[in-house]
Formats: C-alpha cells, structure tokens, sequence
C-alpha cells in the first residue's frame, strides 16, 4: 500500500498574508523533515528561499498545479522553535505576512540561502621542510614575505586574523598549490567562564534598589512583568547590574533592549567595565557578516549578555534567563513602516513564551504600561529618588511672553548660561528641531519654500548651504531670489539646533559648543567622539535634540534650558500631552546628576498651560494619572484598541477609490459583529497628506473589546486583498499605533 504523499507548506518573503503549497524535491522523504529548515523554490520568475512551516498531507491546489522545490537549504533547522513561535504570534497580531516577518526577524544572509559558520575555524600554518630559499619564491616576492610571518608562529594563525599581519588569502592559497603552507581545520572550543562575572566590584544598592532586586530577583525562574519607575538618575541601570549578575551565576543569557543606536557604544562600555562576560551588540548599523555571527552565538548559548535596538528581540537565544526594556516608553520601539511590531509588547510576549521575567524601566512611563499595572498585569516598583547625594533638580517656568529673543535665547538665559559657565559648569540647550531654521520665506510677498514632493516646508541648513525636507530627503539649493515675485530678500524663519549653535558661539565665544542631532552624529564614532569631550567636565554648552534625552549621564551639566515647551502643546495627536510630558521630564533630568545641583529652565508663552503646571507642582505619575482619566472619558486608548488602515498612491483619485472601497468593505463586517463594538471611522486625509510624491489618507477602527478587534481584521484583511486594481495602491495595517501621522 503507497504512503500518501505529502506537500511542503512554506513561509515565503512575500507581503501575500498565506502560506505556499510545494512538492518536495526529488527524491526527498518529506514526512522526514523538520519545522524550521530553508527550503528554495521556484516563485513566479524568481527563486525564493523559504521556511518550512509544516509538512501536510492534503493541499487545496491541484497537484498538477504544484511546482516542485528546487533543493533543501538545511538538513537541520536554522530556525529555533521558540523563535519561529513568536514570529508565528507576531504575524498574526499585527496582521502581516509570516514569510515576511520572517524576513525582518532573520539575518539577511540567512535569508539569502548562505549559512552561519559552523563551530569550525581556519589556521595557517607552515608545512613541515618548507624553506625561505625555495626557487619558486624568487620572483614571489608577497608569498616569500607571507611565509616568512607564519614560520614566526609555529602553531599556525588563525585565518580571520591574517589581515592584521598584512598578509592576502590569495597569497596562501598560492603557497598552499605549492605545498609550502597547510590549512587545518580547528574546531572552536567553548569558552568556559572561570573566576568571578564581576571585572569591578558592585556598588552598594540602596534601600530603594535593594528592596526591587530582591523582589525581582525571586521572579528569576519564571515568567512576571515589571514596571521599573524610576525617576532620571536614581540608579536604574545599577538595579539591572545586580540582577544580570545573578542570571549570569545562574548560567543564563540576559537580553537587554535600548531604544536607540547612539547609546550602544556608551552602553556597551558600562557593560564591560562591569561584567567578566561575552557580551554582543545587535542593531541595524552591523554588518551583514556581523549581525550573523552575533545571532548565532546568541543561539548557541555562546554569549552571556545580548545589547540591541527593538530588532533584537528576535534574537534567538539557548537559555534565556531575562529580558530588560529600557526606556520602555520610547516610540523608537515601534517599527514604523513594514512590520510594524513594537518590541516592548514583544518582550512581554516572548517573556511568557520562554517563563523568563521581563522588566520595563522608565522615568516616564508609557501610559499604556501604567494602565497594565492597575489590571494586574505588571506589578510597578519605584525608585523614588536619586542615588549618592544628587538631588533632583528644580523646575521653573521662564516666561517669554514680550520678552525680546535672540535666535530663541532670551536675555534671561543668556544671564543665567553665563553665570553657569563661569563657576565651570556645563549647559544643556534642548530644541527638538534640528537644521539652521525650519521655513524661508519671503519677506515682500510670503512666499514659503515648500518640498516640491510632500505637504511640508524646507528646512534650511545653513552649513552645508541648502535646503531639505525632512520627510523624503528631497535637497536643493537655496534659491537666489523668491520665485513668486522675484525680490532677493529671502529671510529663514524660526530657530533649530544649528541655529542655536552659531548664536551661541557669539555670544559665549571662549567656551567649547557641542551640537549633537541626526547632522552631527551621522559619521561613525562622531556621537561617542561628542558625549567623551563633554564627560571631561570642561565648562561648556551642549545644544541637541531628544537624542540628548536618552540616557546620557552628563555629571557636569548643572543647567538645562528647554527653548521650545510650546511646540507640542498644540496637536491633533492625542498622545501629544504624553510624549511632551516625557521629554521635559527626560530632558530635564540630564541635569544635576552628580554633587552639584541642578537647575531647568522652560521657555514658554504658556506658563499656565495644566501641563506645565502639573508636571512642576507633583510629576509624572501625578500627570499621567490624570491623563488616563482623560483618555478614559474619551474612550481613547489603552481603555480601547486602534488599527489604523494607511494608504498611499501617485494620483488622488485612485487613492480615493481605494479608501471608499476599504471602508465599505469595513462597514459591511462591522455590522455583522455582535453587540456592534467596532466603529469604523470615515476614510480622510493624512496629517501630511502628500509626503514622497505620494498621496496618503487612513481609515481609523476601534473597538473596546481587543480579542473581536482582531478577528474583524483577519476578515477585512482578506477583503482588502482581493479588491481589484490595487497594484497602484500601497497600502498597510498599523495595529495599536503609537501616532496617526
């Protein structure tokens, strides 16, 4: 009797939201195969390399229909389970294609077909008898000199290491044709830890620190979420040290997400100067070689302390034993275009996939993290005042209001920014708008440079003398004279951080000023370069944007000056009172760090305005109580749940087309649900509703129920996949988004 066949049912790097039928390849047992090995097959007019995701014995394409897969990458999975689970939850949760979620959890030469070196090194060696004098080297003169370095290390070299001797691979292969060299292959050895984890010695936690280490410290063994609310300064990272020490001397790995790129130099050295351990870095500015090989020894237990941007949490790790999210309500968690997963919720996922504990540290916790302490889901422990003898700083109000202003500085600050410098102190100017000034216009008829491509002005660089958008990158230089009426009295209005800078550098000419932006941090090494000149404690001024927000440890910064508090006061985003909250809150905690006092200052024209008002009278938590009552009332989110569909096309009419379609579809399902808790809002325009040459408008749908949520976007997912005519339409599901821009 003939066994019944069997298909392959394979995840591929498509947006399509299914998975793809394949016969096996010649002469393949498929009933042998297991979950997770690369398979390549043939796909339209290309070769695609896929997961294999179950082996079935029944398809609902007909066989005759059914290619055949070229060949099996793996004989083994390269996929753990563990990770192919939460990339199969993530998929379904945010309503996108497995294959490619996939594609954005995997290294990208895994997912070209290539595959991670084995447990194996290559060493060079001399072969036994070879000589200097040998005729065939008379004329290589490269070979002669590359022989004559090995025979200096009789016991070979590895070869990832040759480089550093000036020596070619091209080179030995031609004195290994010539049986001079021979190359072993060595299998690489564990290392195995001896001696203590610690490199310096812990500092003595306080009350404060000792109480939450000791209760996070007995959730070690099995799965519990932590809001770890600490005000700046009070010794977050000090807490995580004692419990990564233990994981550590309990023989397991630590993954430790941040949200930002710049800060994993900065953060990578405190880990060393701590830890006795093997430590890797993870985030997008690697290699490909690089991010391959970190992902593998994460896989292999080879590594103790995993540090990366929200990408890593996909990294596979042998035995997790913590994860740690700082800065947890940081929006770069949230990937923004593709798969628009956010990590944070992913840890809490993955915490409970794999019984570890995850624990969320802020000083400005995300309003959805505090909602999920008050249902029990996160147990919150503080950290309620500054470690050593630093003191929190104070906050006041500078009113602007008829006040004259230079470049944004008003005479005030000026006064107080010098009499800091003076007693060789440093100053933190923060303005959120990089660039010289954000608008040119005009000044006989108002015409403003607008970016020819989006719903957006010009910034002006002065620098590097032109104009750019900051949404599409679209540059150009300024123009001669207006365009409109053609007077050369072109003016930029409006202040930004290079701006700031060259006025400061008039008026404090003998002190050092160090702007740190997206311009200025660009060049590799440029931002660590930066912070190590400011850490000297030289008397200067420091001029950024929120990239000084995050974790930066300035013990010399006594005064802080926020230029433009106003700016976020005003918004159609609901979020906005939140995110403006957290970066005063950020900002304002770079100061004072260490035995001096510190000092904030906010420019504003609303010394009034409740926010202010709140976050200066009683805090954060006071602040984001109330804001929750607020949203409560409004039904707003975390008390309902958002997806939001957004759409883009070249030519408005086909745009709209395609909402009306989309809408319709969502009316027809909303209707079938029960008890009608999903609303479905009318299609409009975006924020910016023309950004890259493209047009752009959304479709919002909440509903306070998130389990029926979900199932009505499986079934308007499938509706909006089979409209006609969207080839000309790019279009994508945000769920639970963190803005509606």
């Amino acid at each position: 009797m003939l066994n019944n066949p069997c298909y392959l049912r394979l995840a591929l790097p498509s947006p399509l939201r299914r998975l793809f039928d394949y016969l096996p390849p010649k002469g393949v047992d498929a009933s042998s195969l297991q979950v997770g090995i690369r398979v390549k097959v043939p796909f339209a007019n290309r070769t695609l390399i896929g997961v294999l995701i179950e082996v079935v014995e029944e398809t609902t394409v007909p066989v005759e229909k059914l290619k055949k897969a070229i060949e099996l990458v793996d004989e083994i999975p390269i996929i753990p389970p563990l990770l192919l689970k939460l990339c199969q939850w993530t998929a379904q949760y945010y309503q996108h294609s497995l294959g490619d979620t996939l594609s954005w959890a995997l290294p990208n030469l895994l997912k070209q077909g290539k595959y991670p070196d084995d447990n194996q090194e290559y060493f060079w060696k001399v072969e036994e008898g070879s000589d200097l004098e040998d005729p065939r080297l008379a004329r290589a003169t490269r070979q002669k000199r590359a022989l004559q370095v090995l025979m200096q290390h009789p016991h070979g070299v590895a070869q990832n290491l040759i480089g550093k001797l000036q020596i070619q691979l091209d080179t030995l292969k031609r004195l290994q044709e010539k049986g001079l060299v021979v190359c072993e292959i060595r299998e690489i050895k564990p290392i195995i830890h001896e001696g203590s984890w610690l490199i310096e010695p812990e500092l003595l936690a306080n009350e404060e620190q000792e109480k939450v280490i000791n209760i996070i410290s007995r959730s070690l063994d099995s799965y519990q979420p932590f809001l770890l609310y600490g005000v700046t300064g009070s010794g977050k990272t000090e807490v995580y040290f004692h419990l990564i020490h233990q994981v550590l001397k309990m023989k397991k790995q630590s993954l430790v997400l941040i949200p930002e790129i710049n800060l994993s130099p900065q953060t990578l050295h405190r880990f060393q100067k701590r830890f006795n351990a093997k430590i890797v870095l993870i985030h997008s500015n690697l290699t490909d070689k690089e991010r391959l090989e970190a992902w593998q020894a994460a896989k292999e237990g080879r590594v103790d302390i995993v540090i990366g941007t929200r990408s890593a949490i996909f990294t596979p790790m042998a035995k997790l034993g913590l994860i740690i999210v700082d800065e947890e309500h940081d929006s770069s968690y949230k990937q923004q275009d593709g798969l628009r997963y956010h990590a944070r919720d992913l840890a809490i996922v993955r915490g409970r996939m794999e019984s570890v504990p995850v624990v969320l540290g802020s000083a400005t916790p995300s309003l959805e993290s505090l909602h999920n302490v008050t249902l029990d889901r996160y147990r919150q422990l503080n950290l309620t005042y500054r470690a050593g003898n630093a003191k929190p700083p104070k906050i006041q109000c500078l009113d602007v209001r008829t006040q004259p202003m230079d470049s944004g500085i008003s005479a005030q600050l000026q006064s107080l920014i010098e009499s800091t410098l003076k007693v060789g102190q440093q100053v933190l100017i923060f303005i959120n708008r990089r660039g010289f000034a954000p608008t040119l216009i005009c000044h006989h008829c108002g015409w403003i440079c607008h970016c020819p491509h989006c719903d957006a002005r010009m910034t002006l660089h002065l620098r590097d003398h032109e104009l750019r958008c900051h949404h599409c990158e679209f540059r150009q230089l300024p123009p001669a004279m207006c365009p409109h009426c053609h007077h050369v009295d072109l003016r930029p209005v409006g202040v930004g951080t290079e701006r700031t800078e060259e006025r400061l550098k008039v008026l404090f000419p003998d002190w050092p000023i160090w702007r740190i932006d997206r311009d200025t941090t660009s060049r590799k090494l440029a931002m660590q370069e930066i912070v190590t000149a400011v850490k000297t404690g030289e008397a200067g001024i420091l001029v950024g944007t929120q990239m000084l927000a995050k974790g930066h440890h300035f013990p010399n910064v006594t005064l802080v000056a926020i230029l433009d508090a106003d700016n976020g006061l005003f918004s159609a985003d609901f979020r906005a009172c939140e995110k403006t909250a957290q970066l005063i809150i950020q900002v304002a905690g770079r100061a004072g760090r260490a035995e001096q006092e510190g000092r904030v200052l906010i420019q504003t024209h609303l010394p009034e305005h409740p926010l202010i008002l709140q976050l200066m009278d009683k805090g954060y938590l006071a602040f984001a109580k109330h804001n929750l009552e607020e949203r409560k009332e409004a039904s707003l989110p975390p008390f309902s749940y958002f997806a939001l569909l957004r759409a883009e096309a070249y030519k408005q009419e086909q745009l709209d087309d395609f909402l009306v379609r989309a809408h319709a579809q969502a009316e027809m399902l909303a209707v079938q649900v029960e008890n009608k808790i999903i609303e479905v809002f009318s299609p409009v325009p975006a924020p910016m509703e023309k950004r890259a040459g493209r047009y752009r408008g959304q479709v919002l749908v909440q509903s306070s129920i998130r389990p029926v949520l979900h199932q009505f976007l499986t079934s308007w997912v499938q509706a909006l996949e089979e409209l006609p005519k969207t080839s000309q339409i790019r279009w994508s599901l945000d769920i639970d988004p963190i803005d509606l821009n």
